[in-house]
Order: structure tokens, then sequence, then C-alpha cells
């Protein structure tokens, strides 16, 4: 098995000449797993991959489809890329037995004109250990989607910088760090803001500084807070605000979506009985964050996590022109209903 870190993966896609046959993304972080998706696809269509094929599985599905898809070859002998999604990370007994026998043939060179792109959720060590799991261990190059340390997000913000040509000193790269507290999204906004504010070459602190604390009417964390509060009408006036204002639609589902993943996981040990005080510590949540976690945690039901969590798919699905039956078209509106999923949760009528 190659693993990968998904800056390492984008570099090299960036340039390579050709794919491997199969690669795994697995991880909760959505931004660095759209980024590393994004860069296999890109690469995909440089190299000759003129069709995509597209599976969301999980235990439920009929996986029937997906080998023979896959042995289905290309009318001209041309390349082609399968992405296959297994959200829940749990295939079943049948899709487990499918991406057995999807990995012997990849590592077999049955699938010459296939490169598969299997995205999973964070796997536990159990799951880890899994046949299915092993199967494409020895056959993919496998990229591990991690949090990004606080220590570690200088570095981070400073080779995002380098990709639209521009640095700044060790000081401002740690000021940056600082003032977005370790968050990765607004990390992603703040470099994604100095992109268009300044040209390329070095950035100032004096000039990070006047882009960074010149924030928008809306922003998301107070969207996510709106939402966790229970304040429904406040929450879908800032998702329309930032709508207007042209915030990017992946970002907004970045901010709700991963504080659901995180309020389902801690809402997951609560119902094992186990405190939760050493998860939220380590997931950094402090302060009027750690307050209105718990307060979310205790009005939401427990069985309403695993749902929500499914629709922040599902309207990824969407956004990547999925249709989603029982969902809507338009996936800024599906968003507002997820948040009013949260907000108004274990609200009596």
């Amino acid at each position: 098995m190659k693993r990968l870190d998904p800056d390492r993966l984008i570099e090299q896609s960036a340039t390579a000449a050709t794919l491997a046959s199969c690669y795994v993304i697995s991880g909760d972080e959505i931004l660095p797993a759209t980024e590393a998706g994004d860069a296999l696809r890109a690469a995909a269509i440089r190299t000759g991959c003129t069709e995509r094929l597209r599976f969301v599985l999980d235990a439920r599905s009929d996986w029937s489809s997906l080998l023979a898809a896959g042995q289905n070859t290309s009318l001209f002998g041309e390349r082609r890329l399968m992405e296959i999604s297994v959200p829940t990370g749990k295939p079943g007994k049948t899709g487990s037995e499918t991406l057995q026998k999807l990995a012997g043939m990849v590592a077999g060179g049955q699938l010459p004109d296939l490169c598969v792109v299997i995205h999973l959720p964070y796997l536990d060590r159990n799951t880890r250990s899994a046949k299915w799991v092993k199967a494409l261990e020895a056959a993919a190059v496998w990229v591990d989607i991690s949090a990004v340390p606080r220590r570690a997000l200088p570095s981070w913000i400073g080779t995002r910088l380098a990709r639209q040509g521009q640095n700044m000193s060790q000081d401002t790269l740690e000021w940056m760090a600082d003032t977005v507290e370790g968050n990765l999204l607004a990390a992603f906004q703040e470099v994604q803001k100095l992109a268009l504010l300044y040209p390329e070459g070095e950035i100032s602190l004096e000039q990070a500084q006047n882009a960074v604390l010149n924030v928008a009417r809306y922003n998301l964390f107070d969207l996510r807070d709106a939402m966790l509060g229970g304040h429904a009408s406040k929450a879908l006036a800032m998702l329309e605000g930032l709508h207007a204002e042209g915030e990017a639609l992946l970002l907004v589902l970045w901010a709700v979506g991963e504080e659901i993943r995180l309020l389902a996981r801690l809402a997951a040990l609560q119902r094992t009985g186990r405190q939760i005080d050493d998860a939220m510590r380590a997931q950094r949540m402090f302060g009027a964050r750690e307050r209105l976690a718990r307060q979310a945690l205790g009005r939401i039901p427990g069985n309403v996590w695993p749902v929500a969590l499914r629709h922040v798919q599902e309207i990824d699905a969407l956004i990547k022109g999925i249709p989603t039956p029982g969902r809507l078209d338009d996936p800024w509106n599906e968003l507002a209903r997820l948040i009013m999923r949260i907000a108004t949760a274990g609200r009596r009528a």
C-alpha cells in the first residue's frame, strides 16, 4: 500500500502523466477531502479519462451494478474514472465482498481502462481491520484526511498561499493561525480573500491584518451558533445573507456539516454512557462554543444526528450535480431544510 497526505496527492496529480489504478480518500475533514477529489478529477481529465462513473452506496444498495459498470469496456478503448462513495463507511456484507473483489481485480490488472477513486469517512480501528479495507489497502494509493493540528496550521496556510503565488513570514503565518483559532475553514477563507485582495508576492503582517479583520456582515460561525442555539429564523436569515454576499456553498456546507459530524460523535459517546469532556477538549471546544454544544446535545434527540449527517452527504451530492431522491434540486434550499432540522429539533410544538 502506498500512502499519501492530501497535499502531496494534489502536488503529484497536477503533473502526473498517468494515474494509479485505485485511490482511497478516507476522512471526515470535508475541505481537504474535496480538494483531493477535485485534484484527481482534474488529473483524470488531463490524462485522458473521457467518462466518469459515479456511485453512492451503502449496506442497502445494489452493489452488482458496480462490477458490471467496471467490467464494461469503453467503446473507444479510452480510460474511465469510477468514483465510489460509501458515506457511512459500512458497506454491508454484499458491499464488503464486492469491494474485496474490485480490489483484487485492480491489483490483478483486470481493469486496465479504469481509474477507481473510493471516498470513505474516517474509519475506526475495528473497521480498519475488516477484510474489505485490507484488500483496498493492498491495491490502492491510500489518502488519509486527518485533522490539521494547531502546530501544523501555519505550514498548511503557507502551502495554500504558495499555490496562488503568495507567501508570508513565519511570524505572519503564526498570527493568522492564532486569528482563525485553529479552524481550517476560517483559514481557507482568509487565504482565498488574500488572493482576491493582493497580487502575487509577499504579504506583510499589516496587509494580512487589514484583510483578515475586514469581515463580512454575515459569517459562517454565527450561522453555526444560531443553528445550534435553536434560533431558526436568525439562522435562515444568515444563510440568505451568505448566499447574497456570494459565499461559496461548499464552504457553508463545510461549516454546518463539520459541526453536525462532531456533535453526532459526541451524542454517540453520550449514548454509551461515556463522558464527553475529553472529546470536547480534543476538538478545541471551549467557552461559549462548548456551552452551545452541550445545550444542543441536551435539546436534540440522539436519533436526529445520524439522519442529519446523511442529509449533509446528500447536499454534497447535489452540489456535485448528483440528483438525490426526496431532495430539492437547489442545494441552497436543501441546506436551509437541514439547518431548520437542527434548529427546531427537540422543541415542543
